[in-house]
């Protein structure tokens, strides 16, 4: 299988989370590692201050066309699986105490090969069955 990693590459990011009230929206510039060997590319950077999670490592897994997982480690925790028309409950750590959250993806476009690409997965989180919010997420990989 074909496997190549580069540990030098430009992630930008642009995400937007909507709930019922307001729409925030987060735009990231970072230098990352990219992994494609594949049917599997792993995105991953070091959070920062700007991301809201100092002193974590955000990696993201994504098989084939449907499935992503957001995986966080380090001083906070998550593990999210967006998968295509699916609804998962994963794990979310906050400062104030951990939850299970409800993940369903309404669209993943994957566009990643083996120079970089891009990214795109939107997503509706829930927390016991109550709306939290609508997520965007937008990526693109380049090599330096």
């Amino acid at each position: 299988m074909l496997k190549e990693k580069f540990d030098n590459v430009i992630i930008e990011m642009k995400s937007t989370q909507t709930d019922s009230d307001d729409t925030n929206g987060l735009e990231l510039i970072t230098e990352g590692r990219y992994i494609y060997s594949g049917d599997k590319c792993i995105i991953e950077y070091n959070d920062s201050e700007a991301t809201g999670f100092e002193d974590s490592v955000t990696s993201i897994e994504v098989e084939n066309e449907n499935i992503a997982t957001i995986k966080r480690t380090g001083k906070t925790s998550s593990n999210l699986v967006i998968e295509a028309g699916k609804k998962h409950h994963c794990h979310y750590e906050t400062p104030y105490g951990d939850m299970m959250v409800g993940v369903y993806t309404h669209k993943i476009k994957n566009q990643l090969d083996i120079t970089g690409g891009r990214l795109y997965m939107k997503y509706t989180i829930d927390i016991n069955s109550s709306y939290v919010s609508d997520n965007e997420i937008f990526m693109d990989i380049k090599k330096l």
